[in-house]
């Protein structure tokens, strides 16, 4: 008799499927860098998707050196203020925040958020973060950013999205240089990232609300005999008697979407400051125009149109990269269908 072999449906690795605290996506590790101290991760909205016609730079690819399409995902990217330093110390229990220093001019916009701390000087904190960081208490520095879609016309809210920054750099004592000459400043995607280079982005997927496990987990339709004493999309079965309990890897109804989702090494095509560059007849469906600074993304990016993109400097970072990409055409054709 033929042994049956029926793997399970649904991946498992993102279990419990929870919806996500918050709507930024949060990095919880920076890569370690060398060179000029600059910013490790920027941050805009998501717009939608076209695509390009480039040159294939893929070595050893069948197609290279020819034209070829390319799907690009359209993120809009205002400059982001830097609001504060953070430094953080080690402990019995691993890194602590240890000290803040905050910028003394902030955007009115910012008290949406957060109490804004109220500081007419911050010469003193930053002495007394100096001496921290000069007596060896400090394992790293930190800036805390924030996003001001205010100026954007297809994102409707003033609220900022307020996240934590790490710093490129070898030492504590060039990141904390670096930091105090961008407290309180603006900061654009071209000074952080440039055309071809790799990053990893983080959003929040689209939510689907409460799902049942046939579309949430993929698993079959049960047979019309099997289904009289119930639905055709329920799971067949909970478990055995023994052990009494329901295990978590059954398939079960559930949250479905708004969870957080991080992608590796996604490759950045084009890096503009004209939105009409790249804006099709009519608009973005569901966002509307680009007017400022934009980034093309290679493939996909999680989210819905509108939701917040975070892009970091790639933790796994492939041994072969790619030089300036060579874009032929932009697609502007109407997405009205």
């Amino acid at each position: 008799m033929a042994t049956i072999h029926r793997p399970n449906r649904g991946s498992l690795a993102f279990s419990p499927r929870k919806r996500a605290k918050s709507h930024i996506p949060r990095f919880r590790s920076w890569p370690e860098a060398a060179g000029e101290p600059r910013l490790q991760d920027f941050a805009g909205y998501k717009v939608g998707m076209t695509h390009v016609i480039m040159i294939d730079d893929v070595k050893h690819s069948l197609t290279e050196g020819m034209e070829i399409s390319v799907p690009v995902t359209v993120i809009e990217t205002p400059a982001i203020r830097v609001a504060a330093i953070r430094a953080y110390g080690m402990d019995a229990y691993g890194e602590k925040a240890i000290a803040e220093v905050w910028a003394t001019e902030l955007d009115p916009e910012l008290e949406r958020r957060i109490n804004v701390p109220k500081m007419e000087s911050n010469e003193d904190s930053l002495e007394e973060l100096g001496k921290l960081i000069a007596e060896g208490k400090v394992s790293d520095i930190r800036t805390i950013t924030y996003t001001l879609p205010k100026s954007l016309s297809g994102v409707p809210k003033q609220k900022p999205d307020l996240m934590e920054t790490g710093i490129s750099a070898s030492d504590n004592d060039r990141k904390f240089e670096y930091a105090k000459s961008i407290l309180g400043t603006l900061v654009n995607v071209s000074d952080v990232f440039k055309d071809g280079v790799l990053v990893d982005t983080a959003a929040i997927t689209t939510g689907k609300g409460t799902q049942g496990p046939v579309k949430r987990w993929g698993i079959q339709l049960q047979k019309g005999k099997h289904s009289r004493q119930g639905s055709l999309r329920q799971v067949g079965t909970l478990g055995p008697f023994n052990p009494s309990r329901v295990s978590w890897r059954v398939p079960q109804m559930g949250q479905m979407g708004y969870h957080q989702r991080t992608e590796f090494n996604k490759r950045i095509l084009k890096i503009g400051a004209d939105g009409s560059e790249i804006t099709p007849d009519g608009g973005f469906i569901n966002y509307g125009l680009v007017r400022g600074d934009y980034v093309l993304i290679k493939g996909s990016v999680p989210g819905p149109s509108k939701r917040l993109i975070r892009l970091r400097d790639p933790i796994r970072a492939k041994k072969s990269g790619f030089g300036e990409p060579q874009i032929q055409y932009i697609s502007k054709e109407s997405k009205q269908g």
